[in-house]
C-alpha cells in the first residue's frame, strides 16, 4: 500500500507523468484533461474513444487490456481511474498496487445499478471506494456516496462536473435567439418550455408529457424536446404540438438556452440508471435559464441546483409536482428573472479550471502532486 499522504504534502519529485484511464475523452472532458495535462504533466488513456487530436493532450487510444499494460509499464507516476471498463479497471488498480504507484479512483455514480449482473461488481467496487489512496467525485452527492462505503471523508475530493463556460455563457445575439424561438416554434411573447437530452424512459420524458397535460398552461405556451430516442413517438402522440427538434449541435445550443424561459430535466431512477449529474443543467443556466430538476438528477443532489434559490427541484415520478413547478413559473416572470440570474452566477463557478484543481488536490494528497502554478 502507498503510504498515507501527511497534511501537507510535498510535491513531488518523481519526472514521470501521471496518467488518467477512461473509457471516453467526450468533448466535454478534452478541456479539463488538458489543463490537468499543463499543471501535472497527465497522459490520457482511452479504451473505447479517444476522440480527435486536442493539441496539448497525450491521449494513448488502445483496448482495455492495453490500457492494464500501459499502467503496468512502470511509465507513470500515479494512476486515476474512472469506474468503466470491467478489465481496465480492476487491472489498473492491481497495476498500480505492483507498481507501488498512488491509485486514485474517478467516482462518478452515487447509486449503484441494481440489475443481477451489476449485483456482481458491488463488492469488488465497495472494495475500491475502501482502498484507493483517494477518490475524485462529481460533487458533493458523490462524496457522500463514497463515504459510507469507505467509512471516512477523508481522501475524498470534489472535481464538480463542468461545462465550456465561455461557449454556453457567452453573450447570445438577439437575431440567434429569435431565430432558435422560431425553430423551436414558439413566437416572441410565448412561453417556451425546453427539455434537452436522450428521448429515453429513464430521463423522465414520459413524466414531463404528464406534467405538461396537467399543467394546461394554455395556447401560448410551447414544449420544445432537443434528443433524440425511442420515446420520440410517445412525445408526438401524446402531446402532437410538442416540437421535437432532433439532435442539436453544441454550436447551435446557448441561442436555444437562452430563446427558453426554462429548462426541464425530469430524470426517474431505473434498475440500470440514476442521473449522474445533467451537464445541460449547467449549460442553460450559463444562458440564465431557469431549471425545474427531478431530486434524481446530479446536479440536484449534488448541490448546484437548490429549490427556490436558482430554480426548482421536484422529487422523481411526481407529475403533479412539475406541473406545479410549470405553473410556477410560468406565471411569474419575475420569478424566472432572479432564478435565472443566480444560476448563471451559480454556474460560472464550475469551470474545467475547478475540474482540474480538485483533481491536483487528489494528486497532491497522495504525495504525487507537482509544484506547477498554472490560470
Amino acid at each position: 500500500m502507498v503510504p498515507a499522504p501527511s497534511l501537507c504534502p510535498v510535491p513531488t519529485t518523481d519526472p514521470r507523468p501521471a496518467c488518467l484511464v477512461t473509457g471516453t475523452v467526450s468533448p466535454y472532458r478534452r478541456e479539463p484533461f488538458r489543463l490537468l495535462t499543463q499543471a501535472e504533466g497527465l497522459e490520457v488513456i482511452a479504451f473505447e474513444d479517444a476522440g480527435p487530436p486536442v493539441p496539448g493532450l497525450r491521449v494513448h487510444r488502445t483496448t482495455q487490456a492495453g490500457a492494464v499494460r500501459l499502467v503496468a509499464s512502470d511509465r507513470f507516476r500515479a494512476v486515476i481511474s474512472g469506474l468503466g471498463g470491467r478489465i481496465a479497471l480492476p487491472g489498473a488498480y492491481l497495476a498500480a498496487r505492483a507498481r507501488g504507484v498512488p491509485f486514485v479512483l474517478w467516482a462518478t455514480i452515487w447509486s449503484h445499478p441494481r440489475t443481477a449482473a451489476h449485483a456482481l461488481s458491488y463488492l469488488p467496487t465497495r472494495h475500491l471506494y475502501r482502498a484507493s489512496d483517494a477518490v475524485i467525485t462529481y460533487g458533493e452527492h458523490v462524496s457522500r456516496y463514497v463515504e459510507r462505503h469507505r467509512g471516512s471523508r477523508d481522501g475524498v475530493f470534489v472535481a464538480p462536473q463542468a461545462v465550456d463556460v465561455d461557449h454556453f455563457g457567452a453573450p447570445v445575439p438577439e437575431a440567434d435567439r429569435a431565430a432558435a424561438r422560431r425553430r423551436a416554434g414558439a413566437a416572441e411573447k410565448e412561453l417556451l418550455v425546453l427539455y434537452v437530452g436522450r428521448l429515453e424512459h429513464e430521463k423522465g420524458v414520459e413524466v414531463l408529457l404528464e406534467a405538461w397535460r396537467q399543467a394546461a398552461l394554455g395556447p401560448e405556451a410551447r414544449l420544445a424536446l432537443a434528443g433524440e430516442g425511442p420515446v420520440a413517438a410517445t412525445v408526438a402522440s401524446l402531446v402532437p404540438d410538442a416540437r421535437l427538434l432532433g439532435a442539436v449541435p453544441a454550436g447551435d445550443l446557448p441561442a436555444l438556452y437562452c430563446a427558453a424561459d426554462m429548462l426541464v430535466l425530469p430524470s426517474v431512477r431505473t434498475a440500470t440508471f440514476t442521473e449522474p449529474w445533467g451537464l445541460v443543467v449547467n449549460e442553460a443556466m450559463l444562458q440564465r435559464t431557469p431549471p425545474i430538476v427531478s431530486d434524481a438528477v446530479g446536479a440536484a443532489a449534488g448541490g448546484l441546483v437548490r429549490d427556490g434559490h436558482n430554480g426548482l427541484v421536484f422529487r422523481a415520478g411526481d407529475a403533479a409536482a412539475l406541473a406545479a413547478g410549470l405553473s410556477a413559473l410560468a406565471s411569474d416572470s419575475a420569478m424566472r428573472r432572479e432564478l435565472g440570474g443566480r444560476a448563471r452566477e451559480d454556474a460560472l463557478l464550475l469551470t474545467p479550471a475547478a475540474w482540474a484543481a480538485g483533481a491536483r488536490r487528489a494528486l497532491a494528497a497522495v504525495g504525487a502532486g507537482t509544484s506547477r502554478r498554472t490560470w
